[in-house]
């Protein structure tokens, strides 16, 4: 009883993402999706769920509070899957800039609107797409936060590795 069997954890490397990147630049606003869900390792529901009042980009921040989710029908935003989901993320400084100039392209965008008015069927469709043109293998988009974790743990093993030669 409560045994569910665990998927296999999947996840794509830097070269791999940026093949993927390319196809999906394709689509202003779905590119900057995955950029979120790649360098910041957000879940879905809380991309879906940014508004611009998530922002500081003088600090180079998002700030993690809520998650969108689809209900009969009806867009209803909640509090983060878990209480630590409630977050500040270091976003990289060419991310910051990327999402500066997308929200600065998004026409009457008010502090609380959703900055990615996307449904979750919308970004899978994307996700099949761009994997099928660029040839990079099909992750689940949740995946994504594998990769977001294998990247930042490649790069905390390369600084380590500098910092003792």
């Amino acid at each position: 009883m409560g045994k569910e069997k665990r998927k296999e954890m999947n996840f794509w490397t830097k070269e791999e993402y940026e093949t993927f990147a390319k196809a999906a630049m394709k689509k202003y606003g779905i590119y900057q999706a995955f950029e979120m869900l790649y360098w910041c390792g957000i879940r879905l529901g809380e991309l879906l769920a940014l508004t611009p009042a998530n922002f500081d980009y003088e600090k180079s921040t998002v700030r993690i509070s809520k998650s969108y989710q689809r209900i009969n029908k009806e867009d209803v935003i909640t509090d983060p899957k878990t209480e630590k989901g409630k977050r500040v993320i270091k976003m990289p400084h060419f991310l910051c800039e990327e999402m500066k100039d997308y929200q600065s392209q998004l026409y009457d965008i008010q502090p609380n609107d959703r900055m990615f008015p996307y449904s979750k069927s919308g970004l899978h469709h994307e996700m099949d797409r761009c994997c099928k043109e660029s040839g990079v293998k099909r992750i689940r988009l949740h995946d994504l936060r594998h990769s977001h974790v294998s990247l930042s743990k490649g790069y905390f093993w390369d600084s380590l590795a500098d910092c003792l030669r």
